[in-house]
Order: C-alpha cells, then structure tokens, then sequence
C-alpha cells in the first residue's frame, strides 16, 4: 500500500495537505486532510520529514512537519509572497526554494530534527517580451549532475548556473532560451547529455546539450507539447524523464493533456498524447517503480490514475474523478 501526498491552493475548500491510499488492487482512495497548512502548493520529503510551501495572509515561506503525525518542526518565513517550488538534497541536508513572485532564490540546511535555517540567497532581476516576463520568475531551481545549481527563470527565458560557496550563491554559467519561451521546469538527460525543458509559455519542451562537465551549453531542437489543432490557451507544466531515460513526459494546463515522447538517438519523438480528464494538469508523479502515475488537475479539484507500461512508455487510465481540493502537488510517500 502506497500513501500519496497532494498539496494544493486553500482559498477555496482545501485546508492543506491531504494524503490517500494507492494500490493496484484498489486503486486511489479518496484523500484525507492531514495537515492543515496554508496553500502547500509544492512538497518534499526527506526520510521522516515533510517540507511545505506556506502562506499566511501577510507572509510566506517554507515549513517543515513530522511525515508520521504532521507536526510543525520548524519554518522560515518572510513579508510577502511565498516560493513556487521546492527541492531537497538529502545528501546535504538542504532545502533549495525558487520564489517566483519575488525573484529570490533561497538554500536551507536542516538536521535531523526538522530545524530549518537560511544559508545562502539571491534575487534574480530581468524581463524579457511577453507580459507575464516582466520581471524575473524563477521557477525551479535544483541540484545537478555536476554538483551544482541550477534555475529556470520564466520571466528572463534562461536557464541559470550557481555555485554553492558558504553563504553565497556564485552564478557560473547560463544560456538564453528564444524570447518568450518562459522556461518552467526541467529534467537531466544523463545518457544523451541533454536537458529537457518545459517551457510554459511557448508550450514546447526546449532540449539543450551539455558537454561531460556540464560547462558548455548548447540550444537544441524544439517540441510542441500540444496539437496543431488545438486554439486555446495553454501552458506546459511538470516535466518527468523515466530512470531508464528512454521516456519524457510533461502535463499541459489548457489543452489538459498528458503528452509522451520516446527518446531516440537525435532527439524526442512524441508517441503518445492522453487527457487527464480534468482542468488544469498543474502536476503529476509517479511510484519509486514509475508503474503508476498520477495527473492532479487543479481547476476541476479531482486526480486521475494511469499505469505505465515500461518497455513502450505509454501510459494507461486506471481511475478518474478522485476528488482533491485544488491539487497543485503530487508526491509518494516513501517508507
């Protein structure tokens, strides 16, 4: 029995964080509130700790819980707007936040106990062509394949490069993706050396090379996550690679679709184009064997269940309608 996380928007009926049950046998069980938090819009864990997102009317931040009874351990919070995604490195007990809103960029260590404390930051600044890019928008920010950080940053369409150096963050590297693309997340591609990234506003995943260290960066091709037929308006959201890197996967929130690309030697090669019966695929995620996958859609409040097939990657709905008050996150507990 698998325990599923999902964290999401509470300025409607949600009141934090809820967990379900999952098993092939007996599928998505309707989920339970188990930590009242405000808008945990993204989770991580770390063994027995739960890293949240957290806002109160005036403040935002980060915040940790007890996985086993959701006990508030620690948080840091500052006036304002709170992050947009969470990363953690468990090797090096950090927790890395990108705020979108404010620009900033944020690394917290933790210890055993759950304390959470500042290390390093930084604001990022610059604007690019579309009216959402006004400003810079961080929008992930992560460890790397080369002991680094990386960020993508929506509002200035660039992927950016940090050292780790004590208490500051050294930028070292970056490269420019075409204007108005709006880099949203994106996934490592260690056997091609690529990097894969959704790109919300131009809808598209943009592939760039890399060399063996990681210090030369190369734009690559372009594709399309939505169909030449569709008219409406989307963006591409959460970005996945399978752990054999031979599959991509990436949710649209608009033409509210799961798409799959087959990677081949020269690049990606889309195979498979499913709904996720619902409004709004801001996230989805899958078990430690990525045999299940689970699509939230935010705006239709509800889950949908597919199993994925390994060999051909395509995937295949299980359940559908599971209710989840405005789900932004999904994430299997591990044990």
């Amino acid at each position: 029995m698998n325990k599923i996380l999902f964290g999401g928007y509470t300025d409607q009926t949600g009141t934090g964080i809820y967990e379900a049950d999952f098993s092939a046998e007996t599928g998505l069980s309707k989920p339970r509130s188990l930590i009242q938090v405000g808008a945990p819009t993204y989770l991580q864990q770390a063994g027995n700790l739960l890293f949240a997102i957290k806002r109160l009317p005036q403040q935002g931040g980060v915040a940790c819980f007890s996985i086993f009874d959701g006990q508030l351990l620690s948080e840091q919070l500052h006036p304002g707007a709170s992050p947009a995604y969470l990363q953690v490195n468990e090797k090096h007990h950090q927790l890395l936040a990108a705020n979108y809103h404010t620009g900033r960029l944020s690394v917290y260590n933790y210890n055993s106990a759950g304390k959470l404390q500042l290390q390093a930051e930084t604001i990022r600044t610059g604007h690019s062509i579309r009216p959402e890019q006004h400003s810079a928008h961080p929008h992930f920010f992560s460890t790397t394949p080369f002991n680094n950080l990386v960020c993508c940053d929506l509002g200035t369409d660039s992927l950016a490069f940090y050292d780790l150096r004590g208490q500051q963050l050294i930028p070292t590297n970056s490269i420019q993706l075409p204007a108005g693309s709006g880099p949203r997340h994106l996934v490592f591609d260690q056997i091609h050396q690529r990097i894969y990234i959704a790109c919300e506003l131009a809808s598209c995943v943009q592939a760039v090379n890399y060399n063996s260290l990681g210090t030369k960066l190369a734009l690559g091709q372009r594709y399309a996550t939505i169909a030449d037929s569709f008219k409406g308006q989307n963006g591409a959201a959460a970005i996945r690679i399978s752990s054999d890197c031979r599959f991509v996967y990436v949710s649209n929130r608009g033409e509210d679709s799961l798409v799959v690309f087959k990677v081949v030697e020269n690049g990606l090669q889309l195979i498979q184009r499913i709904s996720t019966f619902g409004s709004f695929p801001r996230d989805f995620n899958w078990d430690e064997n990525q045999s299940y996958l689970i699509a939230a859609n935010q705006k239709s409040n509800n889950a949908t269940v597919y199993h994925r097939n390994a060999k051909t990657g395509l995937l295949t709905r299980l359940q559908m309608n599971i209710p989840v008050p405005q789900p932004t996150c999904v994430l299997f507990e591990r044990g």
